[in-house]
């Protein structure tokens, strides 16, 4: 049986109480779903930290190898080939020890470890929304499966088999209008233009292959993507060499190259956000993107992601129907061909409310921010 965390330390400084929690056991991955945190170890544990009543719950799961979540909903793809799901909103407990009761959803045909997971839940207006999965396997088998919202309660239905990789999936990516999928050799990625009729994946006409290209890195285990909102232009940043300052940003549909981002002070990138958020209060106003990369001496910089697809609005859309080979350059409003640069004039009208900067800006289109415990 595995113990509830407890409360071994508590901080109090200028900004409240910092309470450390023992586990009890190595944890590989820590993040918010919705407002309540999760933990998820790969040994095969799931702690959930409930945001209204602030009790610790956990449960003992078969080895965990992804995970997923879309609204209320949290899904775990195991080792052992099945998917399995929580509701974070309702929490269904255990009358007896209290544990979270984690229920199976589906079970892959061939039993095959599940390491990449992906669930959308479309836009819906006065009814229940549909529930879409993508998962991608060890053996480089990607599924789609469906789940209506007149079949709650059953198994979702197998909607499309896609056999096209050989290498394990490592990540994969489902969204309105595309399919993404990840694989471990070199970064190799297949994507697919996803057919929708009043909202829902169509199978007259299905899926149709979109792109294949190679993003590879000699970083270990990296993350390249994609990030960024579902219902909007997703990326892949690729970061070829360890402590390079610099990386590509390309985009997750086609690996058009939407630019190279260069450090500003020559330091090395270590880690890599992608942002959305809205600091506008204009009524109309929508959020804007933006992407934070971390530093070998400890600093942030942040970049203006929307003013990089929205310097060429032409190119962007173009890149659609375009290989990825020929998307390394834009045409901007004045006809020369360059290489798009992120970042723009306005970005620091925008966050010098938030950030606390260190220094001058070296460059026009770039800034250097130190962020102090901001929330943005």
């Amino acid at each position: 049986p595995h113990p509830h965390p407890s409360a071994s330390e508590q901080f109090t400084g200028a900004r409240g109480t910092t309470t450390l929690f023992d586990l009890s056991e190595p944890m590989d991955s820590l993040f918010f779903a919705g407002a309540h945190l999760v933990s998820t170890g790969s040994q095969g544990r799931i702690v959930v930290r409930n945001a209204r009543t602030h009790n610790w719950q956990t449960q003992a799961v078969p080895a965990i190898t992804s995970h997923a979540h879309a609204g209320s909903l949290l899904l775990l793809g195991c080792r052992d080939g099945a998917i399995y799901y929580v509701d974070l909103e309702k929490f269904p407990l255990r009358m007896k020890d209290n544990d979270l009761l984690v229920n199976t959803l589906y079970s892959d045909p061939k039993k095959e470890p599940i390491t990449a997971l992906s669930v959308y839940l479309t836009p819906s207006v006065g009814t229940e929304p549909c529930l879409e999965i993508a998962y991608g396997t060890e053996a480089g088998v990607v599924r789609v499966l469906i789940q209506h919202p007149e079949t709650v309660g059953k198994a979702p239905l197998l909607y499309q088999t896609y056999a096209v990789h050989l290498h394990p999936i490592t990540s994969i990516m489902l969204s309105e209008k595309h399919l993404v999928s990840v694989c471990a050799k070199d970064n190799h990625v297949r994507t697919w233009r996803v057919a929708r009729f009043r909202g829902r994946i169509s199978t007259q006409p299905g899926s149709l292959p979109l792109a294949s290209f190679c993003a590879p890195s000699m970083i270990p285990n990296v993350d390249i993507g994609p990030f960024g909102d579902r219902d909007q232009n997703q990326v892949l940043v690729q970061r070829v060499v360890p402590h390079s300052p610099q990386l590509v940003i390309r985009q997750a549909a086609t690996g058009a190259r939407v630019s190279v981002v260069k450090s500003v002070d020559g330091t090395g990138i270590t880690s890599t956000f992608v942002l959305e958020c809205g600091l506008s209060s204009r009524v109309g106003s929508r959020a804007r993107r933006f992407f934070v990369t971390g530093h070998t001496n400890g600093g942030a910089q942040v970049w203006d992601l929307t003013s990089a697809f929205e310097s060429s609005p032409s190119s962007v859309a173009a890149s659609h129907s375009r290989t990825p080979s020929s998307g390394k350059v834009t045409v901007n409003p004045r006809g020369d061909m360059q290489s798009p640069e992120l970042g723009d004039e306005s970005l620091l009208n925008v966050l010098d409310t938030t950030l606390h900067f260190s220094g001058t800006i070296p460059r026009r289109h770039s800034i250097s921010a130190q962020i102090l415990g901001t929330h943005c």
